[in-house]
């Protein structure tokens, strides 16, 4: 994808499997507030990126490192007039299970520790990882996409928290989380999901908000436009992608999928046609 000083390619490669990529550059390119099912290892190379995430707002500039966890609810937008320019790995919670069960310094599942970090060398070695990529250099891109993950996870990871049990609120969250991803065409209305769980209208949008980040309906957005990817990496054109994730058209998809994966829904499949 290019607009006039923006540019973005969003793509996967076979030398990398379960890993999705982003170089880009961004400036008036606003995320809205969505998450990923993978971990997000952003190098920024130019400019400021800033993102909130639920600890607060972040600022991370040239040599830092946006970290970001699976499921973990972010925006992003320009730190600075000129914007940002960042190379990005989306490796799968599979993947990095993998490289830190080989790692003696990082037991558990991992974690990010801070979400926006100054170090130099571990974005180096992302930038890397892309230019290899971009050299055909398999062995390279796989060699140095360890390193990284591995040095990321040394420097910024910890184990994952044993999760408390969940009170009343949370276990209200995650039945009308159920009910909406059982049908993303046809979700109830507020006051029907609502009754069904027995609760209060408000009541349910504060414990979704606390349990997931956001509101039901930008949740339901969010979820749709991971299944619409989920279909356009299997070959589904566009415009049906849409319909059959519950959005209106296809520009109704390519409005929401450009404000959360960066890139446009035809773009996103084309790079994985190839």
């Amino acid at each position: 994808m290019t607009s006039g000083y923006e540019q973005a390619r969003h793509w996967v490669d076979p030398a990398l499997p379960g890993v999705d990529l982003l170089q880009a550059r961004y400036v008036e390119k606003r995320f809205v507030r969505h998450t990923h099912e993978s971990f997000v290892i952003g190098a920024i190379t130019e400019g400021v990126e800033a993102f909130e995430v639920p600890g607060g707002l972040q600022r991370v500039g040239a040599g830092g490192l946006a970290l970001v966890d699976p499921d973990t609810v972010h925006t992003g937008h320009a730190g600075v007039p000129e914007g940002w320019t960042y190379s990005v790995l989306y490796p799968s919670v599979e993947v990095v299970g993998r490289i830190a069960a080989d790692m003696s310094a990082l037991r558990g599942t991992p974690r990010f520790s801070t979400s926006a970090v100054h170090d130099p060398a571990a974005a180096q070695l992302v930038a890397r990882v892309h230019r290899a990529l971009d050299e055909g250099n398999a062995l390279a891109a796989d060699s140095l996409f360890r390193l990284a993950v591995a040095q990321v996870l040394r420097r910024h990871g910890r184990p994952m928290p044993a999760r408390s049990r969940a009170d009343g609120g949370a276990a209200v969250a995650r039945r009308a989380r159920a009910v909406l991803e059982e049908d993303l065409l046809r979700p109830p209305t507020l006051d029907k999901l609502a009754a069904g769980l027995g609760v209060s209208p408000f009541t349910l949008l504060r414990a979704f908000r606390k349990e997931y980040g956001m509101p039901p309906h930008t949740w339901l957005t969010d979820a749709r436009v991971r299944r619409a990817r989920r279909l356009l990496d299997g070959g589904v054109p566009p415009a049906r992608a849409a319909a059959d994730v519950g959005f209106t058209d296809q520009a109704h998809l390519s409005r929401h999928f450009s404000r959360i994966v960066g890139v446009p829904p035809g773009a996103y499949r084309r790079e994985r046609m190839r």
